[in-house]
């Protein structure tokens, strides 16, 4: 960062050139409403107001402009705004995988690929649609159809793609993991959805090194009862071969008979995928997204908000397991090409993410706050090392970007690129507040409140307030919103997840400050969800593991936002009588959750702790915990009377004391 100069929040970074806005896919978006629809608005300000105050009619543009291929009965656009339970498109019909491979033309790509071991390459657009076309006869052929679900544990490559597009062709249910994940995460997940055919890779390259899976496949093989079929794609070692009587190879799945591709009409409400975000107690939550509100969603975010146009190439830095890459294949449904990536953001250096989108031309470039608060404090320079004449947008998100972490892409990246932070969620598939290829970028700042996303800072009274920290709301319903939580028949987790603060208000889970102008800061997680690189679990999936060791009594996790843009992550232990907290027991937790869940899942420190304060019901108080850490006073995080034990946080406030000295002016 040496000669990079310091920022204030709301300075102005960039602003769009009247070419850059003339050559918009928002502003022609503009002129089709005015051309088409005889609306006429001056600015995104008025744009986004009429969005969220005529849901039906901004949907059903989006439809039109798009050219979605929803048949039926458009006129139903949203038959009940309440929420939860609103509904839309009723009798109309579409399927999300005809609505992607309808943008496939000869004259690009269909995706790019790269990984740690495999040079960039192309599929064009025949070979993708013979791959899905053959994937889906194949998951036919082994009984797969309307509402079946094909469960996958596969890193960042086409077969993940292809498989989930197949899926989505005939109706069947997709849903994915990384392969960095234990045995008791893909348990978790995949345990609750019955899967019928799981897809699987023998292995995977991080770092330059083998991970062999074959034995956490076996455990999680055994956890499925439901499972019929398992599909093994030869990654690791190109080599490996199905050996049980009901293992298949993938390319055995493609090798039957030629069918035509076919897409299964399907309700707009009709369950596309299953992602997984996980709420404070039990296990992660199974979110199911819709082939309409999802189609809807992607178009909008990704064309609209994003700027991503026909040809136009797409990056993110993402796995299987994170909505970021059903987000990145959303951008085939606008005729964008993703460019998918299996290996280590930081191997051999930071460098080689920089040099493969130089390589690959890519016109959006998307990462989290932490690999580029990484490149910053690394000191890595990216416009001196590798050609980005081609790239025009950054995305950020996963984390709140820091002020510096703003500037220092203006200062070593490029000096006229956009940068587009967004925040949001998996339980949408999407942002609430992102870029806006029409208004400036200013340090610290998301440029605006999404088209068609009511979003609003509610004060602790349910007011809706400006210039000030409030919960992050929903006050009006998105088409992504979950169909529902699978295994939840009657709702009551999904409205105990969404509405129990403010009944018919979409709540968050995020501290939100929307400016004077439109912009908006997100100020951290105001529940106690842990947000580790972009991935969101829930603290119960630690406890899980580190509780069963018999040296642990009771524990407690927190995440907290550091000034900076990093994230930190402690884990509190209470021992049994007898046990140390030497480095030999730390050793055994952290080899326990990596194993079991995953590297991600790595607290920053373990420290042992006298007591863990809990409330008159029981319950972990970690919000409160993570409250203190932040720099709040004890009087305002808990009442003494609301504790088992009053003197339980005691130590925590001597923590938090000691959290301060160590991050005032540094990274710990």
């Amino acid at each position: 960062m040496s000669g990079q100069r310091r920022l204030e929040e709301g300075a102005l970074l960039w602003e769009p050139s009247a070419s850059f806005l003339d050559a918009s896919t928002m502003t022609d978006y503009m002129r089709w409403l005015e051309r088409e629809r005889d609306l006429r608005f001056d600015d995104y300000a008025a744009l986004w107001r009429w969005s969220v105050d005529d849901l039906e009619g901004f949907w059903l543009s989006v439809v039109e402009y798009y050219d979605v291929p929803l048949r039926g009965d458009r006129s139903r656009v949203l038959i009940d705004r309440t929420m939860p339970g609103t509904r839309w498109f009723e009798g109309a019909e579409l399927n999300y995988a005809e609505a992607l491979m309808k943008r496939l033309t000869r004259d690009r790509p269909a995706l790019l690929f790269a990984s740690e071991r495999e040079p960039l390459r192309e599929m064009g657009a025949a070979e993708f649609t013979a791959a899905v076309s053959s994937a889906a006869a194949g998951l036919r052929r082994l009984g797969v159809g309307r509402g079946d679900r094909v469960a996958a544990v596969i890193p960042n490559i086409p077969e993940a793609v292809i498989a989930m597009v197949a899926c989505a062709s005939m109706g069947a249910i997709w849903s994915s993991s990384s392969p960095d994940f234990g045995t008791q995460g893909l348990v978790d997940r995949f345990a609750q959805i019955a899967p019928k055919v799981l897809i699987v890779v023998d292995g995977y390259t991080y770092g330059g090194k083998p991970f062999d899976r074959w034995p956490v496949i076996a455990e999680l093989r055994a956890a499925l009862p439901t499972l019929e079929r398992t599909v093994l794609i030869p990654y690791l070692d190109p080599g490996a071969r199905a050996t049980g009587p009901a293992e298949m190879t993938w390319a055995d799945v493609l090798a039957g008979p030629a069918e035509p591709l076919r897409f299964e009409p399907v309700a707009f409400d009709h369950p596309l995928w299953v992602l997984y975000s996980s709420g404070t107690t039990g296990l992660p939550k199974a979110i199911v997204h819709g082939h309409g509100g999802v189609v809807l969603e992607h178009a909008k975010a990704v064309g609209l908000m994003f700027d991503i146009a026909a040809g136009n190439r797409m990056s993110w830095y993402t796995t299987t397991g994170w909505m970021m890459w059903n987000f990145l294949v959303g951008s085939m449904l606008v005729g964008g090409v993703p460019l998918l990536y299996d290996g280590s953001p930081g191997y051999p250096d930071l460098g080689a993410l920089w040099a493969l989108a130089a390589e690959a031309r890519v016109q959006l470039f998307g990462t989290s706050a932490a690999f580029l608060t990484a490149c910053m404090k690394a000191g890595l320079r990216p416009d001196d090392r590798h050609d980005l004449s081609h790239l025009e947008a950054i995305g950020s998100t996963g984390s709140p970007l820091s002020i510096d972490a703003f500037g220092w892409v203006y200062d070593a990246v490029k000096p006229d690129v956009w940068l587009a932070s967004m925040s949001g969620g998996t339980d949408v598939v999407s942002a609430f507040v992102g870029g806006c290829p029409l208004l400036p970028v200013h340090a610290g700042e998301l440029q605006a409140r999404s088209l068609g996303a009511r979003v609003e800072a509610f004060d602790e009274a349910g007011r809706s307030v400006i210039g000030q920290t409030g919960e992050l709301v929903l006050t009006a319903p998105l088409p992504s919103m979950p169909l529902y939580l699978w295994n939840d028949p009657d709702g009551t987790r999904y409205r105990e997840s969404y509405f129990e603060m403010y009944p018919g208000v979409w709540r968050h889970g995020d501290w939100i400050r929307i400016t004077e102008r439109g912009s908006a800061v997100i100020e951290g997680r105001s529940d106690s969800t842990l947000n580790r690189h972009g991935i969101r679990f829930g603290t119960s999936e630690l406890y899980g593991v580190v509780e069963t060791l018999p040296e642990v009594a009771d524990s407690l996790v927190i995440g907290l936002e550091l000034p900076d843009g990093g994230y930190w992550m402690p884990l509190f232990v209470v021992l049994n009588d007898g046990a140390e907290l030497d480095d030999e027991l730390r050793d055994r937790i952290r080899a326990a959750i990596r194993t079991q869940l995953s590297q991600r899942h790595l607290p920053d420190e373990i420290i042992a702790a006298p007591a863990i304060p809990r409330t008159l019901t029981g319950k972990k108080m970690e919000v409160p915990v993570k409250r203190l850490c932040a720099g709040r006073p004890l009087s305002e995080v808990a009442a003494s009377g609301a504790l088992v034990d009053p003197h339980a946080l005691d130590f925590f406030v001597a923590y938090a004391a000691d959290l301060a000295r160590r991050t005032r002016g540094a990274t710990i």
